[in-house]
């Protein structure tokens, strides 16, 4: 049996924060702002999990009104919610995402984020699929005031 969700997150940008996507520091002058480390990439992949058990999403899970989730690190979140998915008898198949930022860019990123993927989602490398965009100059994420993330996860059942 195959389960699919999708995800989707954006973080605003903001001085005095760090910029961390997919479990990766990235140096820019910014960093999302956000109530845990606002890994965008991270959270949409959570929210993708998630909704392929329908499981609510990851304000649900982790509420930004709970304390305990100030300054998070969003790698700690996604391995419980991947500790989730083995509960329920279910290993990742493949997981497709992008990142949509005008600047910094994220390509010579992606491979490092890859690594950090395969660790916590105990998968091969071939399994993960991190693309890079831009809007053009267009909108918020265009004109470089925020960052966003899209994710598909396809989950299979433990035979």
């Amino acid at each position: 049996m195959y389960r699919i969700g999708t995800g989707y997150d954006i973080h605003q940008l903001a001085a005095g924060r760090d910029l961390i996507i997919g479990g990766v520091k990235i140096t820019h002058e910014k960093g999302l702002l956000g109530h845990s480390d606002a890994d965008v990439l991270i959270h949409a992949i959570i929210d993708a999990m998630l909704g392929a058990l329908a499981l609510a999403d990851i304000g649900t899970l982790f509420p930004d009104t709970d304390p305990k989730y100030k300054g998070a690190d969003s790698t700690v979140l996604l391995k419980h919610v991947y500790d989730l998915i083995k509960h329920h008898g279910y290993t990742i198949e493949n997981l497709d995402s992008n990142i949509i930022a005008q600047q910094p860019k994220m390509m010579p990123y992606i491979p490092k984020m890859k690594e950090v993927l395969c660790k916590i989602l105990e998968t091969d490398l071939d399994r993960i699929s991190i693309k890079a965009k831009t809007k053009e100059k267009m909108d918020s994420v265009g004109q470089g005031l925020a960052i966003e993330a899209q994710a598909v996860v396809l989950l299979q059942k433990k035979p």
